[in-house]
C-alpha cells in the first residue's frame, strides 16, 4: 500500500477522533442519510473491582429509543473499532439509525477504562463479569430487562460466558466471529501484549505479495483504525485473554449448550481465527430460533471491508429485528 500524504494522515486521524456527536458536512457526497444525522455521545460512571470501567452511549439526538445493544470488543482493541466514522461504515451509528441505545464498554486496562497491574488479571471470565456490570448499569438506566448483546473475536467468548451466566438480561446475542475453540497451543509468558501498528492492521486481508487487498478494504479505514488504536490502547494492552485462546484447538472456549438466549452467529468464509466444522455445525447446539450466517469472501473484519460491510450490518440488523 502506498504510504499516505502526512497531511492526508493528519487529517485521517483528526477524523477518527472526532466526537460520536459531531457532524460530517452534508455535502459529502456517499451515504447522506448516515453524514446528515446528529448524535448524542454519553459517558457513564462505572467501576467494578477498584477498576473504573468506560461506558458509553451514543444515540441519535433527540430520540428515547427503546431499544439497547451493548457492543463488546475483542482482544487487543478496545470498543473504540466499533465506530470507524467513516463514510457508513460505523456499526455504531448504523445500528443508532436503527434506533437503538448503543453501549460500548472497554474491559478493564483496556481503551479508556483504568489501568491494571496484572495483565493476566482480566482474562474471558473476569471480562465477563466486566460485561455483566455494563449491562447492570444499562438495564437500571433504561428500565429494560433485557438487551441485545454483540461480541466481536474474543468478544464472543467473553460476552457468550456472560450470557450463559445472566440470561436474565439478554435480549438476542450476536456472536461476530466466535473463537469457539483454541487459536493453537501457545505458552503465553508477558501479562501483557505489546501493541504496533503492524499487529492493529493484522486482521485486515492481503493478497499473495503481503501487500493489503485494496478491493477488499479501503485505505483510510486501515489508516483510520489503526490511529484510533493508536490513540485509545496505547503501547500495551492485557494478555489474559490472548492465554485463554492459545490453547489446543480441541479445546472449546464457547459452551453453546449454556447459551439460553437467541443467537445469531455471523462470520466471513476466510476467516483464520474460525474453527470452520465448529460453526458449521453451531445450530445443533444453540436454541431455537439462532441463526447461522456465513458472508462469502469475508474475513475478520467483515464489518470493515468494503465489499461485505452492508450485507454484515444488513444480516445483523435483520437478525435482531426479527
Amino acid at each position: 500500500m502506498k504510504k499516505l500524504s502526512s497531511r492526508l494522515a493528519a487529517l485521517i486521524l483528526s477524523a477518527a477522533l472526532i466526537p460520536a456527536m459531531a457532524v460530517v458536512p452534508a455535502s459529502v457526497s456517499y451515504a447522506a442519510e448516515a453524514v446528515d444525522t446528529a448524535y448524542t455521545y454519553t459517558e457513564y460512571p462505572l467501576e467494578r473491582e477498584g477498576v473504573a470501567l468506560h461506558l458509553d452511549r451514543i444515540a441519535v439526538a433527540d430520540t428515547q429509543p427503546e431499544k439497547s445493544i451493548l457492543l463488546v470488543h475483542g482482544l487487543t482493541y478496545s470498543s473504540h473499532e466499533f465506530d470507524i466514522d467513516y463514510k457508513d461504515y460505523s456499526l455504531v451509528r448504523f445500528l443508532a439509525r436503527a434506533g437503538y441505545d448503543v453501549w460500548r464498554v472497554d474491559v478493564a486496562g483496556y481503551g479508556r477504562s483504568g489501568e491494571v497491574e496484572d495483565g493476566f488479571m482480566p482474562d474471558s471470565d473476569y471480562a465477563a463479569e466486566d460485561v455483566n456490570a455494563a449491562v447492570e448499569l444499562i438495564v437500571s438506566e433504561t428500565g429494560l430487562d433485557k438487551i441485545d448483546v454483540l461480541g466481536w473475536s474474543w468478544g464472543t467468548v467473553t460476552s457468550s460466558r456472560f450470557a450463559a451466566r445472566y440470561p436474565e438480561h439478554v435480549n438476542k446475542l450476536v456472536l461476530y466471529a466466535p473463537i469457539l475453540s483454541g487459536l493453537g497451543a501457545f505458552d503465553v509468558t508477558d501479562d501483557f501484549h505489546y501493541n504496533t501498528w503492524e499487529h492493529a492492521a493484522d486482521d485486515f486481508q492481503k493478497g499473495e505479495d503481503g501487500e493489503f487487498d485494496l478491493s477488499i478494504t479501503d485505505p483510510v479505514i486501515i489508516e483510520m483504525y489503526c490511529s484510533s488504536c493508536w490513540h485509545y490502547d496505547r503501547d500495551y494492552s492485557p494478555n489474559g485473554g490472548r492465554r485463554d485462546l492459545c490453547v489446543d484447538s480441541s479445546d472449546k472456549l464457547i459452551d453453546l449448550e449454556a447459551i439460553k438466549s437467541q443467537t445469531l452467529v455471523i462470520c466471513g468464509d476466510v476467516d483464520p481465527y474460525l474453527n470452520y466444522d465448529l460453526v458449521d455445525s453451531c445450530l445443533d447446539l444453540l436454541p431455537e430460533g439462532s441463526a447461522l450466517e456465513v458472508i462469502p469472501g469475508a474475513s475478520h473484519a467483515v464489518m470493515l471491508e468494503e465489499p461485505y460491510y452492508h450485507d454484515f450490518q444488513d444480516r445483523v440488523l435483520s437478525y435482531l429485528e426479527g
